[in-house]
């Protein structure tokens, strides 16, 4: 039978004050409040709760750790007592989302942007680096000759067939990314996947073949070069919100008779249009120099690159930017078929369960040991906020200090060894499947 989180609900919201509230909402494991005063707050109270793991004031809200498979119970409590505005979702809440965006600023808004986009992608990106790795493994040689074949052995039409499963995700990511646009900006999302669709339309010269010279632009009225979007990520971002606004537009200004046929008539031709007539291949020159850049960094000499990220993940955790992070690493998937950055910044999981447990170890008191054993278990399958709220930020920073300066040294020797991920999505325990995929790469990351 379920717990009743109602006594908590009350407990938490007493100590916030039901008054001080502007809003709420939750993530997997935080209750996440928008308050007036944070002073207010008596925090110590708050982490005496037998529910509450930690407390932390950042992004502008006011977040209570609860730890993973309860965050959701207590928030559905707090928003059953209906004392507070608690916010469900942008599709169900628009003053409420627009009383917490008062309290945030642009870059914290951006920051809510990339992750409400990507968020919804990321577990068929994770399940496409499975399938790939699943794909390498079973057809690498060395395997294969365990069983007296080889790779030529394998018939044409089931590499084919496999072939479906793990090219799929990232020859249509445009799509997927126009679509999930479209549903953050309150767009109609059928027509963002159409055109996502069309900027990857195999009627269009692939852009990785133009790239090589394999193939040729089509040059329209004769001077304009026209390709696909693959492998753009920025574009369809642009295009995506260039799109929801158009269609928001449109259908304020149509009339009703006319708005169900002309609204998405107008949004899909327009704004193919604006990306085809330079904004696209624009986007993605600069997304191109942004990803030189971030790969410049990673393989600086010496590890400094791979040491500089592994150190500073852990930071962006706590400060709650790390989501952005998932931008950079799907064009790094859509342009390479790698992803060494969530390698570097995977050693903050393992560099938290590593302090999580010498706290279990040293600890004297038997709440200690339950929180830090509490927060090593959900760290092992990637969940790090009972870790870094309810354990590393409680002992005057020193935990986390030690934390920092591990994943960065970890960080920093996969580096010099140009290990990389193909997928996301997966840490700690699970993050071994994305590098199933080469034997060297596994090994090493072991």
């Amino acid at each position: 039978m379920a717990k009743n989180y109602e006594e908590e609900a009350k407990a938490i919201l007493k100590l916030v004050g039901e008054n001080n509230v502007d809003s709420v909402t939750h993530c997997q494991t935080r209750l996440r409040f928008v308050v007036k005063d944070r002073k207010a707050i008596d925090d110590k109270a708050l982490e005496k709760l037998p529910e509450v793991k930690g407390v932390f004031y950042g992004s502008g809200q006011y977040q209570v750790i609860i730890g993973t498979g309860v965050g959701n119970d207590v928030y559905a409590a707090i928003a059953k007592l209906g004392t507070v505005n608690a916010i469900y979702g942008k599709d169900d809440a628009d003053t409420a989302g627009k009383t917490s965006n008062e309290h945030k600023t642009v870059v914290q808004r951006l920051m809510a942007m990339l992750s409400g986009i990507f968020i919804p992608i990321i577990p068929v990106i994770a399940a496409t680096g499975l399938f790939l790795g699943l794909k390498s493994a079973a057809t690498n040689a060395q395997v294969l000759k365990l069983f007296g074949a080889v790779p030529s052995d394998i018939p044409a039409s089931l590499t084919s067939v496999i072939s479906v499963l793990t090219d799929t995700v990232f020859a249509f990511l445009p799509a997927l990314i126009v679509w999930s646009t479209f549903r953050y900006f309150k767009g109609t999302p059928i027509i963002g996947i159409v055109i996502g669709l069309m900027l990857v339309s195999p009627i269009l010269p692939n852009a990785y073949s133009v790239a090589d010279g394999s193939a040729k632009a089509i040059m329209l009225f004769g001077w304009l070069p026209v390709v696909g979007s693959q492998g753009s990520v920025l574009t369809a971002l642009v295009a995506g919100f260039i799109g929801a606004k158009l269609e928001l537009f449109f259908r304020r200004h149509m009339p009703n008779v006319l708005e169900q046929i002309l609204t998405p008539f107008l949004t899909m031709l327009v704004t193919f249009a604006i990306m085809i007539m330079g904004v696209g291949p624009i986007v993605h020159a600069i997304e191109s120099g942004m990803l030189v850049g971030v790969e410049a960094v990673i393989h600086l000499p010496f590890g400094i690159g791979g040491f500089l990220i592994g150190a500073a993940y852990p930071l962006m955790v706590l400060i709650g930017i790390h989501q952005t992070m998932i931008a950079i690493e799907t064009s790094l998937l859509a342009s390479t078929g790698l992803n060494p950055l969530i390698t570097l910044e995977a050693m903050y999981g393992f560099a938290n369960l590593g302090v999580a447990l010498a706290i279990f170890l040293r600890a004297r008191s038997n709440k200690a040991k339950a929180t830090s054993m509490g927060a090593f278990t959900s760290q092992l399958f990637g969940v790090s906020e009972p870790t870094l709220f309810g354990v590393l930020i409680r002992y005057n920073f020193r935990p986390l200090i030690v934390t920092v300066l591990t994943s960065g040294i970890g960080a920093a020797i996969l580096s010099m060894l140009n290990v990389a991920a193909n997928s996301y999505g997966l840490a700690v325990v699970p993050s071994y499947l994305m590098y199933i995929y080469n034997g060297h790469a596994l090994l090493w990351y072991t």
